[in-house]
């Protein structure tokens, strides 16, 4: 094995987190291992230094130096490789499929899988990507994420063209988001906006099993939510209305629960008061990605993409169970 060997990104992966690029290149070392690499800078994206979560773009070189300490059989396996996927996970993705044209695809993304791996993902959906081909030459590419536990509208790109304006709405603040929660009590005001700086919790992954963050007004990054009550339960539980103005990680959830109204089912965020004693409703977390609008990318002056997922079956049951209504007017209104 030469000392120091550069390796391009290829044009599947891009989007990619270089962490997680990585590990799929070097299945051999832990994820410990990749992150040290990464915070000494012996491993470099396009000569520069570059932490765990830098987006890997196609073309990019990545450094990677020698690794005795892994072995001598250390073997690199193409960072798109991916196991097949089976004939029934195809079909149960593709009919997932809420949109699809030349350029875009969107997928009604079930709670409960994961969109990237990581080191307790298991099966995630970049891996059965190829699923979601069709016709095209290549297979589509994530341009925004959710939580495993996040149900809904997940957009997927079909171009490298498509990827880069869509990459560039999102990060622009061009794509209008609303999301749906059930939340425990009431909310108040019933409406407002919570603009709460957030921060990961240094070490919460190896204790939880995925990351989490915390308030910090004074060293957090900026996280902005709209929300409007839509229903009430009575005092118990409420039905939200949800819009992050910004992306950070689970920031809803973690906004519901400084707002004192955790999100149902959320016992990460909301301990043991995200649940209903004695309610018969599933416990999973009631979140769930309604709607996005933003411009097609490419297309003609004003179009525009516009993508509802319905509710999932254990949300839908839960709706049935406290008495709300999902045809409510107003109810799909972005905020």
């Amino acid at each position: 094995m030469p000392d120091v060997r550069q390796i391009p990104v290829d044009a599947d992966d891009g989007g990619m987190r270089l962490d997680r690029w990585l590990a799929r290149l070097l299945p051999q070392l832990s994820h410990g291992r990749i992150e040290k690499l990464l915070r000494t800078g012996q491993v470099r994206l396009d000569g520069k230094r570059a932490k765990s979560g830098a987006r890997v773009a196609p073309g990019q070189l990545v450094r990677i130096p020698p690794l005795p300490d892994a072995g001598a059989d250390v073997q690199f396996r193409p960072a798109s490789a991916a196991p097949p996927v089976r004939a029934e996970e195809a079909e149960a993705l593709q009919a997932r499929v809420l949109y699809r044209d030349a350029a875009v695809l969107a997928l009604d993304k079930p709670a409960g899988l994961a969109v990237q791996g990581g080191p307790r993902a298991g099966r995630h959906l970049d891996s059965l990507l190829e699923a979601l081909r069709f016709d095209a030459p290549e297979r589509p590419r994530l341009v925004h994420r959710l939580d495993r536990d996040t149900s809904g509208v997940l957009l997927l790109a079909r171009t490298a063209a498509a990827a880069r304006d869509l990459t560039a709405a999102f990060r622009g603040k061009n794509v209008r988001k609303l999301y749906w929660a059930a939340v425990v009590g009431v909310p108040k005001p019933a409406a407002g906006r919570i603009d709460l700086p957030l921060a990961k919790r240094p070490g919460a992954a190896a204790k939880t099993g995925g990351e989490l963050v915390r308030p910090d007004p004074e060293y957090g990054q900026p996280a902005v939510t709209l929300y409007r009550t839509l229903e009430l339960a009575g005092k118990r539980a409420a039905w939200l209305a949800l819009s992050p103005l910004t992306g950070r990680t689970h920031q809803l959830r973690a906004h519901c629960a400084a707002l004192g109204t955790p999100i149902l089912g959320d016992g990460k965020y909301g301990g043991p008061g995200a649940f209903l004693p004695g309610a018969d409703i599933a416990a999973q977390v009631h979140l769930h990605a309604r709607r996005l609008v933003l411009p097609h990318p490419g297309g003609a002056r004003g179009a525009v993409i516009d993508v509802t997922a319905p509710l999932p079956p254990h949300m839908r049951d839960s709706w049935a169970f406290l008495g709300f209504d999902p045809a409510a007017e107003a109810a799909d209104e972005c905020l």
